[in-house]
């Protein structure tokens, strides 16, 4: 390889370094904000259906705003996503917290996370 072409080659993975380090430092901020506006959404839920105290209204609730919010937005606003932000909320009741841990693990982490004590749960009792 000539000297120019070495030049060029070095160059050439200097800018795929800045490219990776640019979309990973994209990645990161699009899945932090992801992790607070469903966990903003999961405290405003929380909020409203406190105020009635009933389940039954918690649960109309979150199917009428899923119907809206997919009427709005599209798909990935079911009832479910909906009651994964509200168990968001619950397991990590302090924003700061998931703002922290937004920053190395995504919604999907999270989301599983927050059911693991569950599951947990549901062995021990199968196991008494």
């Amino acid at each position: 390889m000539s000297k120019r072409e070495l030049q060029t080659q070095k160059l050439y993975v200097e800018i795929i370094n800045l490219i990776n380090n640019a979309r990973q430092h994209v990645y990161q901020k699009i899945n932090s904000e992801l992790v607070l506006l469903y966990w903003n959404i999961g405290n405003a839920i929380k909020k409203e259906t406190l105020k009635n105290k009933r389940a039954e209204y918690g649960k109309q609730i979150i199917e009428s705003l899923s119907v809206q919010l997919t009427e709005e937005f599209g798909k990935g606003w079911s009832s479910q996503q909906l009651r994964h932000c509200l168990r968001n909320v619950e397991t990590f009741p302090e924003k700061e917290i998931l703002y922290a841990l937004s920053r190395e693990f995504n919604w999907t982490q999270i989301r599983t996370y927050v059911y693991i004590e569950d599951k947990l749960k549901q062995k021990r009792t199968s196991q008494s």
